[in-house]
């Protein structure tokens, strides 16, 4: 099993079929077209950006990082959504990957 945060394994423990679903439904997307699971991750990470999602920020961080993407390709996510979502969501984005990328060192 994955190493999961703990809020997570507290939703997979209440709610282990309804979480099982989850996790297919989000494999299944990724495997559905033509896009490498690097790139999904790193879109993925757009999205959670743009959704101001702490959680979201830090799962598709360490999953783009196992899936091959650099540092540089995940700092350049948060660039270039600057101009999409502002500055203030960016600035939180960039904290949110530097809690990731520090663990990581």
């Amino acid at each position: 099993m994955p190493s999961y945060p703990k809020n997570y394994q507290k939703l997979l423990k209440r709610f282990p079929e309804l979480m099982k679903a989850h996790e297919e439904v989000g494999r299944i997307a990724r495997t559905s077209g033509p896009l490498d699971e690097k790139t999904c991750h790193l879109i993925q990470l757009a999205a959670a950006i743009a959704a101001r999602s702490e959680g979201g920020v830090h799962s598709h961080t360490r999953r783009a990082i196992a899936a091959g993407a650099t540092r540089d390709e995940i700092y350049h996510v948060i660039a270039l959504m600057i101009s999409t979502v502002g500055f203030p969501s960016a600035a939180a984005a960039f904290s949110w990957v530097s809690d990731v990328i520090s663990k990581k060192r």
